[in-house]
Parts: structure tokens; sequence; C-alpha cells
């Protein structure tokens, strides 16, 4: 409890802020800081963190794919691709694998089936398309083929989820601007480009971002992986990996491809959430919950507790008419944790609502996502 408190105080101090007076931060002794734990949906669905970009020696990354494997079971991940370069494989003098499904089958063996291991490869071209993930491929080996387009129309004709990763990457963009060539044009057009990569590793890109808004494209988040996943994110200090939230009808790879393919997903960067309203209001709703406690003794003013059943640390600003019992309006709702605050203005327990909006939760460039929380049974 002592470790959440503190890095809640810690956010505080970055962001130039105090706790507010009257609030109280407070996260269970038992939670495993690094595991991506979501509840489901009211309506019975799961929220999925999915890794969708990873790379083993069988490419250029630098670890065995059961590595892969193991570091996304402890990150609770509920799928990974495996997405080997096709095109760029500088170890191949030392591992030969003609086959290019040999990174996925050495992943899957290893699984204990509690990470659903994906099919997929890397499309590695110059700008235009660029780099190009294909994932849920039944053989990686049929769309090597030397024109970049005929090799994303054979993974569609597989049925394949196709995605545009990094478009912001300065080595193909030196001005780390994402820009549409008439090459994604015609692939959105033809129904070949379903989704991009709006944060990848350590990046976000807004340019991304309005990219997929603008063009139905499903919103992802992924780590891209290549050395130990513990050398890009410190789990310890808080970090996680980067990674998309699949609003799924269930935990199968039949329901993860569905979701991703009806645009259900919320990409998952740092502390940020990105995603459209209609996603990001489901996470939210599914991991937030309020309980009024009472008024405090000898005064007008109500306690209530907001409570998070999500491994997100969420930023919330409390707005009008709402008002706290305290010098800010700004709050943190630890993850797996909750916070206790005190309401002036001399509502009725009977009447509270809580008019927020989610800071760190980006639905557009530069526009956050503004919610009421309405009173609940405790979680």
């Amino acid at each position: 409890m002592r470790r959440v408190l503190a890095a809640t105080l810690f956010a505080f101090a970055l962001a130039g802020l105090a706790l507010p007076q009257g609030a109280f931060a407070h996260g269970p002794d038992h939670h495993d800081g690094r595991k991506m734990e979501f509840p489901q949906t009211p309506s019975g669905g799961q929220i999925l963190p999915v890794d969708l970009h990873t790379h083993s020696v069988f490419s250029d990354g630098n670890v065995w794919p059961s590595i892969r494997v193991e570091e996304a079971e402890k990150d609770g991940l509920a799928a990974m691709a495996v997405t080997e370069h096709v095109e760029y494989q500088p170890h191949a003098a030392d591992i030969p694998h003609p086959d290019r499904n040999r990174a996925f089958a050495i992943a899957q063996a290893a699984s204990k089936k509690d990470v659903l291991i994906i099919n997929g490869a890397e499309i590695t071209r110059s700008m235009p398309p660029g780099h190009v993930n294909a994932i849920f491929l039944r053989d990686v080996n049929a769309i090597k083929v030397e024109d970049a387009e005929a090799s994303i129309r054979a993974a569609n004709s597989q049925g394949a989820f196709v995605f545009w990763n990094h478009p912001y990457w300065t080595a193909q963009r030196p001005d780390g601007i994402a820009l549409l060539e008439p090459m994604h044009r015609r692939l959105i057009v033809a129904g070949q480009l379903h989704g991009i990569e709006v944060a990848n590793g350590a990046d976000y890109s807004e340019a991304a971002l309005r990219i997929a808004l603008d063009n139905n494209l499903a919103i992802l988040g992924a780590s891209d992986v290549h050395g130990l996943i513990d050398w890009d994110f410190d789990h310890k200090a808080g970090e996680h990996r980067t990674v998309t939230l699949v609003l799924a009808k269930a935990r199968t790879g039949e329901a993860i491809q569905e979701a991703l393919k009806a645009r259900r997903t919320v990409a998952w960067y740092r502390d940020m959430l990105i995603g459209r309203p209609r996603e990001v209001e489901e996470v939210l709703r599914s991991s937030l919950s309020l309980s009024v406690e009472g008024l405090v003794e000898k005064s007008k003013l109500v306690k209530v507790k907001i409570r998070n059943a999500s491994s997100v640390r969420y930023m919330l600003r409390v707005k009008p008419p709402t008002t706290l019992y305290t010098s800010g309006d700004l709050i943190i709702v630890p993850p797996m944790g909750e916070v206790s605050l005190q309401l002036s203005g001399g509502v009725a327990p009977a009447n509270v609502r809580l008019a927020l909006e989610a800071v760190n939760v980006i639905t557009a460039p530069d526009q956050t996502f503004q919610f009421e929380l309405l009173p609940s049974a405790p979680r």
C-alpha cells in the first residue's frame, strides 16, 4: 500500500500538484503492479490487453521466441502476435529458417495457454507503404512477394488483420509526422488496411490518431519489442509495455480478430488511454465505480469513494457543478486502488453525481474524455 501511495504522491509531484486536502488514495498490497488486469464490461464482454507487434531472433530481435511468451505471461497479456520481418533477416546465417512460420510455432509450443499466440509478419518496405503488420495469418511464406501491395493483398486473402506500423518513424518520416500517401488511400478504400499504430514503444503520434479517426482505422498501440521487455519498460517504477486493449466478446482468437476488424480498440500508452469515445467510455465505466459513504461528522460534507478495478492509473479533474473540499480539482485513482473524497456545496448524499474529465484519456488530438460518474454498489 505504501508503494502505491508513494507512486501517487510522486505522480502529483511530477505534475506540480499537491494531494488534495481530504483526498486519500489507497491500493491493495496484493496487487501485482506488472500484470495487466481489467474487469469484465457490464455486458459481460472482455477488455483484453494484447501486443500485436513483437520480434525475436528469427528476424532482428535479440531473444528466443519462448522468452517472448514468458514475458507476455508475466505482463498478463491475453494475446501476443509474432511478427517477424518478412524481408529483413539479419540472423539468417546463424538461424536459417526457410519456413517463416517457425518463430510462431516455437512460441505457440511454449505457451501455457494463458497467452494466445497469433501468427503474423511485418511486411518491411520503404515508404510507401512503410512497415505493415499482418496478423492471423495461416502461412507467412505466402505473403513473401516482391510487390508491396501484392504482399498486402496476399495477407488479406488469408483473412488477416492488416495495420500500418509506426507511420511517423523518423527513418522514413524525418519530420516525425505521419502522412497518408496515395498507396495508403488505395489500400484503405479497398478494405486492405484496417488499423494504424498511434503508439509504438515509447512514442505516440497525434497525426497517426487523426489518420485513424478520419479513415475509420483501428486505433492500436504495440511494444515493437526487440530486446528484453524489461529493458524497454521499468516495471518496478510502474511502467508497462505499450499495448492495445481489445473489447472482445470472449477471450478467443476469433473474438479478438472480430473486435479488431470492428475497431473496438483502445491504445494504452504509458498512463494514457487513446481511443474513440464509445470504447474509452466502456473501459472507464468498467474500471471505475463510485460509492457514497455518508456525511462527514458535524458537517454537510459528503464522503465518497472512487474505486478502480483496473491496472490503469486514472487522472481525473472534477468539473462543475461538483466541488471538492480541497484546494485543487485534480485527483489520481491508483491501479487496483481507490481514492476517498469529500464533496462540498451542500449536496445531499442521495443526489451525488460527479462530473469528471479524464485528463489522461484521449479521444482526438487535444481532446480528453468527459463523463459523469453515478453511485453504484461497491465492487
